[in-house]
């Protein structure tokens, strides 16, 4: 009987390998590939600068498993700082287009923000070629639940949590931030509103939503931040490159908040592609506006 359990493991294990091995992956979203897209505009460019500053005083725990779908399991890669007593917590999203990307593009910030205090939690979600939306951004959401469970474990201030993001991911930072109850949002360089004059999303926008806007409308307004700011949206800072395009929506965004008397925030780092968060010489600009900002809203406020 032992022999036949076993034996049903083996195979149950080799059928959800065998599901996730075929789930189709875009693995062209890297540092690397950053670099030679922009190394020809900025022969300074420097990527040997983005390395931990302080690798001893933060705990990094890798593949933390944070939701089940059956057909496999989300994990997360979480950075924990030392020290005694709850501390806020970030929840940190990579971009990639919301189909491209992983998690560990964001290591080098996320270590950085962990050294500063702060529990950092940076999780997979689906992205395009694996499920349309809203099936990542209710993976992030699962995080930050996820999250808000351990909070023993992890020593977290659950009164403290902020959602950020790069790019696709400051995009869906931006919309869970103002549909879910947080206390601050950072959006690097992501869109707001998916159908905006100043917006130019296409066909990537359209594989992740399901259809072009003039195929689902009402998703693209839905699975934009712009569409559910309100006077209930937490502060927010947004980092922007020389793109204009990916801030499409901010002006109006930032109005809403300042109407309401809500802290809002945005910071042009000069002549930056995008990706910027990536690399030598912006990172270290990057994450001081970063730290300055959440320590404004997540410590000093209170």
């Amino acid at each position: 009987m032992n022999w036949l359990k076993a034996n049903l493991l083996i195979i149950t294990f080799l059928l959800v390998l065998e599901v996730v091995s075929q789930i189709p992956r875009d693995t062209s979203y890297t540092v690397q590939s950053t670099v030679k897209k922009v190394a020809k505009y900025y022969p300074d460019l420097k990527v040997e600068g983005v390395l931990p500053a302080h690798p001893y005083s933060v705990e990094t725990r890798s593949f933390i498993e944070y939701k089940n779908l059956g057909y496999r399991t989300l994990t997360a890669n979480m950075f924990l700082p030392k020290g005694e007593g709850r501390k806020p917590a970030v929840l940190l999203i990579h971009g990639g287009g919301w189909r491209a990307g992983a998690p560990d593009l964001m290591t080098p910030l996320a270590e950085q923000v962990a050294a500063a205090g702060y529990v950092v939690l940076v999780p997979e979600y689906r992205l395009s070629l694996e499920a349309k939306y809203p099936a990542g951004k209710d993976d992030l959401i699962d995080a930050i639940e996820w999250l808000k469970n351990q909070s023993s474990t992890f020593q977290i201030d659950t009164t403290k949590i902020a959602v950020m993001g790069c790019s696709a991911g400051g995009q869906l930072a931006a919309l869970i931030g103002t549909k879910y109850p947080v206390q601050a949002i950072v959006d690097v360089d992501g869109v707001l509103a998916f159908k905006h004059p100043d917006s130019q999303e296409g066909t990537v926008a359209a594989q992740w939503l399901g259809g072009t806007y003039e195929m689902v409308p009402q998703i693209w307004e839905e699975a934009s931040a712009l569409t559910h700011v309100s006077a209930e949206t937490p502060p927010t800072l947004f980092l922007a490159s020389k793109y204009p395009r990916f801030l499409a929506g901010r002006q109006e965004y930032m109005k809403v908040l300042q109407d309401a008397g809500t802290y809002a925030e945005v910071q042009f780092l000069e002549d930056a592609p995008h990706s910027f968060w990536l690399l030598t010489p912006w990172f270290e600009q990057t994450l001081n506006y970063i730290l300055e900002f959440l320590n404004k809203t997540l410590i000093t406020s209170n």
